[in-house]
């Protein structure tokens, strides 16, 4: 005990109790987890979890890789790549993927600036700022969007050291840029006004660089401000009100306006006035289809009926620009409506004909309804009205070749109008030139028929294709070997089509080669061909010859069709006469006769097979089926007993009693007074 107490006096004691303190910690630390282990265990858990999502994202990958390269038309599974290569910081790949997907599809304004916005972090310098604008201007060139072009016209404000030092080439490169994104997106009710104010802000900030001395540079600046707000107050946006309180408010400022707080126009030119007026006028007519519009619980189709009512409002202002702003503005919402895309492309077709626009518009249309083969057939219209090259048309022709179109006859209307094309480049190019396009036509003709005929074999399209190659053999090529060529060929594939044979004959015909004509007869007047068309070559055959031949060919025409048009004539008259007979039988045919057999069997077994259950249920005999049960046995019961005293009668009699029982069977009533009991 005294050792006990002395204990904390001595310092081997002293050391003594540190350790035993150290020990007693060490103890209470016991029944806790130990800080240490628990932190590598959830370490390891979180790197297992993150082995295991890397592993299961690298199989991702894997198989929308594999997808892809046997499915690149796959739009979703594009962005969904895109979207796992960004996750997983493969930068190179994710560049890859994007370029991949552009060349297939126009990307969405937020993959554009996503695009962008990943190559700016990435990436700096001279070099990194002209890629980043290209990938700007593809993103603007897909679809109108106002925030990308703010996006855009903030990075190159930011980044092209020429405008950040207020050089006259940078502000000339900076007013460009503005002037180009007004010109897409300027005239967009709901929100062009970013880019005006944007515009605006940028103009007053150089007029507080000028030099006051400077009076001349000064007041030009003060105008260029001025006219931007005034090109600002004339357009329908949002806010016109506030619009107008903003310039009056710059214009005490310039020292020309008193009051800036009222919403009235005093003090301001009665032309700015005006045009401020109709503005808000145009405003005011269309705010209620932009409310509509801006809605998020309407569907695609109710939008896109918005926008078809917004167009006819503005088509009825007979403005081109208005109208393809909203054409613009709709496609970017509704990017594969193929209705909306072949409207656009008509209206653009009707009112600027020619031109980058109508083409580029056309470019965007087959990427994003690529199996409409009416917008490839007026996309190599527009080309060739433009006067694109021969290789941009081909390369358009060869693009729409590799789509999935839903009839046949799509296909052969794109072949047709390449055709055209080629033909009508001969009547403006030199004879060099005009050797190329008839072989470029022989071979597409050629490409065609390869195509087609396994799937347009006796039709009319096909024919008309042939009968088109033919002619221009002829009329472009000078070649009659090549035309008749042309023919038998076709031939081969429609033998049995009478107007086949008729196209060849009226050929030879038209070129004066009556020998050649009256042979093609004479092969395939014994031909069958389907309707009338045997009699037909027939009777063509003898009309021939009397408009062209002699008595001699008309005599051997006669003789040889005449025994051919009685087999015919015999032959259709077997038909009808097996029609007829057919008929005449149906209806002789007894209502008897029609009735399924053994219905009487039927009829009688379910009779008996009733009584039978009604017999050992009885309980459940109810109502008038319990009445007609009695009914029924009863005179069973008298035909056992007149058929016990009537055993010596002949067969006969008993097939009379048969007969009887038959008909007491079908639940009838007998009575008793009607019944014979003596022998």
């Amino acid at each position: 005990m005294d050792e006990t107490l002395a204990a904390p006096s001595e310092k081997p004691a002293a050391i003594t109790t540190g350790t035993a303190s150290e020990e007693v910690q060490n103890m209470n630390k016991e029944d806790e987890p130990m800080p240490d282990t628990e932190q590598n265990d959830t370490s390891s858990d979180s790197d297992e979890s993150d082995s295991d999502d890397e592993a299961q994202q690298n199989l991702q990958l894997q198989t929308l890789e594999t997808e892809l390269s046997t499915n690149p038309s796959n739009y979703d599974g594009h962005v969904q790549y895109i979207k796992l290569l960004r996750k997983a910081g493969d930068i190179e790949k994710l560049r890859r993927a994007r370029e991949a997907m552009s060349e297939l599809f126009p990307l969405s304004p937020t993959m554009w600036q996503e695009w962008t916005k990943d190559e700016a972090s990435l990436n700096k310098g001279p070099d990194a700022f002209s890629a980043i604008k290209k990938l700007y201007e593809r993103g603007v060139f897909d679809y109108l969007s106002v925030s990308l072009w703010c996006d855009y016209i903030t990075f190159v404000l930011e980044f092209d050291p020429s405008i950040r030092e207020l050089s006259p080439a940078g502000i000339s490169i900076a007013r460009d840029l503005f002037e180009r994104a007004l010109t897409a997106a300027g005239l967009h009710v709901a929100e062009g006004n970013k880019i005006w104010n944007t515009y605006r802000e940028f103009e007053q900030a150089i007029c507080l660089t000028i030099d006051e001395t400077d009076i001349q540079a000064k007041e030009r600046q003060i105008q260029r401000v001025r006219c931007i707000f005034h090109r600002q107050l004339s357009v329908p946006l949002v806010e016109m009100q506030s619009m107008l309180l903003a310039y009056k408010a710059w214009e005490v400022e310039q020292g020309n306006v008193h009051d800036s707080e009222s919403n009235d126009l005093d003090g301001i030119s009665s032309q700015v006035a005006s045009a401020y007026k109709k503005a808000l006028e145009m405003y005011n007519a269309r705010v209620h289809l932009e409310e509509k519009i801006a809605s998020q619980d309407i569907s695609d189709t109710e939008r896109l009926q918005l926008y078809m009512n917004y167009l006819k409002l503005e088509q009825s202002s007979a403005t081109p620009s208005r109208v393809q702003v909203v054409y613009e503005r709709a496609i970017t919402e509704l990017p594969i409506s193929s209705d909306l895309w072949l409207d656009y492309t008509r209206y653009l077709d009707r009112t600027l004909k020619v031109g980058n626009i109508v083409s580029s518009v056309y470019s965007r249309a087959t990427k994003n309804c690529p199996w409409i083969a009416e917008l490839w057939v007026r996309y190599l219209l527009s080309l060739e009205r433009g006067h694109a090259s021969e290789k941009e048309i081909a390369a358009v022709f060869e693009k729409s070749l590799l789509c999935t179109f839903s009839t046949l006859d799509e296909y052969l209307d794109l072949f047709l109008t390449r055709v055209d094309g080629l033909r009508r480049r001969i009547s403006s190019s030199g004879k060099i030139e005009d050797q190329l396009n008839n072989q470029m036509i022989r071979e597409t003709f050629k490409h065609a028929s390869d195509y087609l005929s396994p799937h347009l074999k006796n039709t009319e399209g096909l024919l008309r294709l042939y009968d088109y190659w033919a002619h221009l053999e002829i009329k472009l090529g000078k070649d009659l070997s090549a035309a008749r060529g042309v023919f038998e060929s076709l031939l081969k594939i429609c033998g049995s089509m009478f107007e086949a044979w008729k196209s060849y004959i009226a050929m030879e015909i038209e070129l004066g080669h009556i020998n050649e004509a009256r042979a093609i007869f004479k092969r395939c007047y014994s031909k069958r061909f389907p309707g009338t068309g045997s009699e037909d070559i027939c009777h063509s055959w003898l009309r021939f010859e009397r408009e062209f031949g002699m008595l001699e060919d008309f005599d051997h025409a006669l003789q040889k069709v005449t025994p051919r048009l009685e087999e015919l004539q015999l032959f259709r008259l077997q038909q009808e006469s097996n029609s007829t007979e057919g008929r005449e039988i149906s209806l002789k045919r007894t209502p008897r006769e029609k009735r399924k057999p053994g219905s009487d069997i039927t009829d009688e077994k379910s009779a008996a097979k009733r009584q039978k259950e009604a017999a050992q249920n009885p309980k459940k005999v109810q109502g008038k089926d319990k009445v007609q049960l009695q009914n029924s046995s009863e005179p069973m019961k008298v035909e056992e007993n007149h058929a016990k005293v009537n055993k010596t009668d002949n067969t006969t009699e008993k097939q009379s009693t048969s007969d009887k029982t038959r008909a007491y069977s079908d639940q009838c009533t007998a009575f008793m007074s009607n019944l014979n009991l003596q022998g």
